[in-house]
């Protein structure tokens, strides 16, 4: 039996509901991941995470490969005992953050500089492997190779032939059978480039397939279009996770075409800053209109924030800079994302998807008009 497994319950045109079982128990789907980067989402323990509905967390290895180390990790009893989180974690192999350190990249792997102290690092499709096997995660991601859009279609496919290579390579190195392990497609916003790396990936027999190179500079419809070209490549009994997706519209233009996992340090980054998400809009709660304002952050919205604090009080929090306003503005944003997830899962259940996306979309401030759902 495989150690990740999605069993499929429900399904409204191509959304659906699942849940994925892991070493570690299992969740539904569609899931939001929210992102614990050196082990931890910033601010919050994994008491909180749970109390607001968090069932998978996605840790960095990237980052813990470098500090503590992957070692540290698996003395200290593998990511869930060093976290203290009980629940299934998915680790990404770092090639994003290595993206975005402008790395030497060769057909072995990657070089770069640590963000920490500038030593030489490299990394291979294979160490990837064995530092994530290292860290225990129940599910690993292959290293990839990404590439910032626009780009030139040659490019494009440079990354994407590397990235089905060493997509070969992890397959090789994995050596636990009791973890999981995912493959990426590429391919940027060509739909041909897309349709090839999904069908290939798919070819390779992974536990579920990740679909990256987003979020790196391409246009909503750009989106659309490499999700409306890959998903149909893909095995339809497999976990399909888009990766580093989290706003509102997005997540349900995804949901509407049959994803069933994201993650995204959005809701977290934002909160730092005092953004709140809100089902009519988002707004700053540092604006001095809420200086005396006693309501929550969100009229009936079940977090600990707005089930104890005033926007006065949090605003009060930003503008004397305690740490206290960032916690709550972050327990507010995920359990609202987070929501907004188990809302669609029960849309989908009652055969209501299309109608309820509308619904939702309607009470926001408009976007591109594009980005909306596959109607009924």
């Amino acid at each position: 039996m495989a150690a990740v497994a999605l069993s499929i319950e429900h399904q409204d045109g191509a959304a659906r509901t699942g849940r994925l079982r892991t070493p570690h128990g299992s969740f539904a789907t569609p899931a939001f991941m929210p992102v614990g980067t050196r082990g931890s989402v910033r601010g919050l323990h994994a008491a909180d995470l749970k109390s607001i509905g968090a069932e998978i967390l996605l840790a960095n290895t990237y980052h813990l490969m470098l500090r503590p180390g992957a070692e540290v990790v698996s003395q200290l009893g593998e990511l869930q005992r060093f976290m203290g989180w009980e629940g299934p974690v998915l680790t990404d192999s770092g090639g994003y953050q290595v993206f975005s350190l402008n790395p030497q990249v060769t057909e072995d792997g990657v070089v770069f500089k640590s963000t920490y102290d500038g030593s030489r690092v490299e990394l291979t499709p294979e160490e990837a492997i064995r530092i994530q096997e290292s860290l225990g995660s129940d599910i690993a991601m292959i290293l990839d190779e990404l590439i910032g859009l626009p780009a030139s279609q040659h490019a494009l496919r440079d990354a994407m032939e590397r990235t089905l290579r060493w997509s070969e390579r992890a397959v090789a190195a994995k050596q636990r059978t009791d973890r999981g392990l995912f493959g990426i497609v590429q391919g940027g916003a060509d739909p041909d480039l897309r349709a090839e790396s999904a069908q290939r990936t798919a070819a390779l027999g992974f536990d579920g397939y990740g679909i990256g190179g987003l979020s790196v500079g391409e246009s909503r419809s750009e989106l659309r279009i490499a999700l409306d070209a890959a998903l149909p490549e893909l095995p339809i009994d497999r976990p399909r996770y888009v990766m580093g997706l989290g706003d509102t519209e997005q997540l349900i233009d995804s949901i509407a075409r049959g994803v069933d996992m994201f993650d995204c340090v959005l809701p977290t980054r934002l909160a730092r800053h005092g953004k709140v998400l809100h089902p009519e809009g988002d707004y700053s709660i540092r604006r001095k209109e809420w200086a005396n304002d006693a309501a929550p952050l969100q009229a009936g919205c079940d977090c600990p924030a707005c089930g104890r604090y005033s926007k006065g009080y949090i605003r009060h929090l930003f503008q004397t800079k305690e740490l206290l306003g960032g916690r709550l503005v972050s327990l507010h944003n995920l359990r609202y994302t987070l929501r907004l997830l188990e809302d669609s899962r029960m849309a989908v259940a009652e055969g209501r998807f299309a109608q309820w996306s509308r619904d939702v979309l309607r009470r926001r401030p408009a976007l591109d008009t594009d980005i909306r759902p596959i109607d009924d």
